[in-house]
């Protein structure tokens, strides 16, 4: 029962400490941190010792797949470069940095346990810098490659520290530690792929979701153990079996799996990642006591912690520097087709923020080292510093900088123009497929499917003081819902109809009434948000029609005489054609393409700066 009671209470400090962070926009990790070291010191709170099993047995297995499953595997492929240099390049290069460093510092420590301590200071933790970075909004590409970075790099300094320790106790040779790396890396990668096939195979034969969201709860763990069994690195695995499931899921899983599966894992990823932040400031206590009954100096101790904090943060923005003007040489984006500036690689190299794996990995040091004590301390100082040095001051040089943020309008003009080409897909398979239409079928799909590529467009804002026709269907439609809802617990609560009718009805408005309500945060998000940036494909003809200044107050003659009222205006870039667009009734941007074949129109609304090309379906 005790046990059970401090579980129970981590979770509810957890739970609670996040909740408060988010409403006063303060960073939930470094506040969890801080509830942590103030909690330590309380009288009745026990001691909490975490051990390196718990944590690399434990907690990192389920994090890591939680990450790599929702991991673009081919944004991973794209800055595979930069990514390989943060996690491998990176990590040795500051662990011989950090070891000279410590080297020198503690008087009669040995060259294996100043490497050691290098390598367990060395892996930056994504998760505060990505919760942060998304917070905040830094460029998709910053955050990929610190996501990247993080998968990875807890391998090379679990081999480093490993191979550290066994040159230690005389168990190793200089040639071996190139060998042993690479039998871990490619040997961790050949297991995830094996487990992969095997899980792909599965699951093309399980179609209850429940079942097959219980598979991947033991993935990472069974993943994890076969890899260290076999001397691989398991944390490699891992990574490996979670990027390849979660790329093919479209493939493998069905659409209720697939649904399952992220919200689960979303779940507890968000449980596990706070509660490390609050178990590493509960090891404060117990660790400036070790310090303190040492037979270190304090301005020793000192010296040590804050040059190797500063060290650790010092030698991350070289390297980055280095790599990229020495090694990368970087090209265009491919999604901007822009060099990214050096304020960018300035800002990867400061969201160096470590995290549990460090302080985990710093028991692993053994029992009878010399300084244990000392070292652990450097850890949690390292954990602790980078922390709030850097990820208090990331969204204020992200402002200095002015690095510019994901742009919700450039969001939603992809979205609509993927849609646009999914449903010419779909229409075409149409076409091809044989069937007696007596009932109307087709046009109720091609309307269905109209419907929602129209209120994609009408994401990308209207007319300012006018409601779109899918926000007013979504205002009028949740207004019913919440009577249909009424009235099916009026229903239930009478007993006439059997639970699981009931529990199936709620369920359908459920889903789509979050699937509206998804679309209204969209909406009222682009509505603070204008677009400068080019965006989407482009083809022959979007190059040969350059955008153009719109009227000051467009009109649709069309519309005017027909008496009709239109809801956004387009213009032809042609011959200068007003006309509304395809949300409007009579669609005369449209009808003027039909019957002119003038192919790129573009938007005559105030704010909005996209065009559209007729015959290829693409958007700049």
């Amino acid at each position: 029962m005790e046990i059970a009671f401090e579980l129970v209470a981590l979770a509810i400090v957890v739970l609670a400490g996040t909740a408060l962070a988010d409403r006063v926009r303060f960073p939930a990790p470094l506040g969890l941190i801080v509830i942590g070291v103030v909690a330590s010191y309380l009288p009745g709170v026990p001691t909490v010792h975490l051990s390196s099993d718990i944590v690399l047995l434990g907690l990192l297995p389920p994090l890591l797949y939680a990450a790599a499953i929702q991991t673009s595997l081919v944004d991973f492929n794209a800055n595979r470069r930069s990514i390989l240099l943060l996690s491998v390049g990176l990590v040795v290069f500051t662990t011989l940095g950090i070891g000279v460093l410590v080297h020198v510092l503690l008087p009669g420590i040995d060259w294996w346990l100043a490497l050691a301590i290098g390598a367990v200071v060395a892996p930056p933790d994504a998760v505060a810098a990505t919760t942060i970075g998304r917070r905040i909004g830094l460029p998709r590409r910053i955050v990929t490659i610190l996501e990247g970075e993080s998968l990875l790099n807890d391998a090379t300094a679990l081999v480093a520290l490993r191979t550290a320790i066994a040159a230690g106790a005389g168990g190793v040779e200089l040639w071996r530690v190139g060998t042993d790396f690479l039998v871990a890396s490619i040997g961790g990668a050949a297991i995830g792929f094996v487990v992969f096939v095997v899980v792909a195979r599965l699951r093309h034969h399980v179609t209850d979701p429940i079942l097959d969201t219980a598979i991947s709860f033991v993935v990472p763990y069974a993943t994890y153990i076969i890899s260290e069994e076999a001397h691989s690195s398991g944390v490699v695995s891992v990574v490996a079996t979670g990027l390849l499931l979660g790329h093919k899921a479209p493939i493998v899983q069905t659409a209720q799996s697939r649904i399952a599966e992220r919200m689960n894992w979303r779940t507890i990823a968000y449980v596990l990642e706070n509660t490390v932040f609050l178990l590493i400031g509960l090891q404060a206590q117990w660790i400036l006591q070790d310090v303190h009954d040492g037979g270190v100096s304090a301005g020793r101790v000192v010296a040590v912690c804050g040059l190797t904090l500063l060290a650790a943060i010092v030698l991350r923005v070289v390297w980055v520097f280095f790599a990229r003007y020495l090694l990368v040489r970087p090209g265009p984006d491919p999604t901007t087709g822009h060099i990214p500036p050096a304020s960018f690689t300035f800002l990867l190299g400061w969201a160096g923020m470590r995290g549990v794996v460090t302080l985990a990995a710093a028991f692993v040091i053994p029992a009878d080292a010399p300084h244990r004590e000392v070292l652990l301390l450097v850890a949690f100082t390292v954990v602790a510093g980078t922390l709030f040095i850097q990820g208090l001051s990331l969204p204020w040089l992200a402002v200095r900088m002015r690095v510019p943020a994901p742009d919700p309008l450039e969001d939603a003009l992809a979205r609509a123009t993927v849609l646009q080409q999914a449903s010419k897909a779909g229409f075409k398979k149409l076409k091809e497929l044989e069937y007696d239409d007596r009932h109307g079928v087709f046009a109720l799909l091609k309307q269905r499917i109209e419907q929602r590529n129209f209120a994609a467009w009408e994401r990308l804002g209207t007319v300012a003081d006018q409601e779109a026709p899918s926000e007013l269907y979504t205002r009028v439609r949740l207004e019913m819902l919440a009577a249909e809802r009424e009235r099916v617990l009026a229903i239930r609560k009478s007993g006439t109809v059997a639970s699981e009718v009931v529990s199936d009805v709620l369920g359908m408005l459920d889903v789509e009434e979050s699937m509206l309500d998804i679309s209204r945060d969209e909406r009222e998000e682009i509505r603070f948000t204008a677009a400068q940036r080019r965006t989407g494909d482009t083809c022959v003809d979007l190059d040969a029609y350059p955008a153009v200044h719109t009227l000051d107050d467009p009109e649709c003659l069309d519309c005017l005489r027909e008496g009709t009222v239109w809801v956004a205006l387009r213009q032809c870039l042609e011959c200068g054609h007003i006309g509304c667009c395809d949300s409007s009734p009579r669609r005369h941007a449209t009808a003027h393409f039909h019957e002119y074949q003038h192919p790129v129109i573009e938007s005559a609304e105030p704010g909005e700066d996209w065009r559209w090309c007729f015959l290829h379906h693409a958007t700049a």
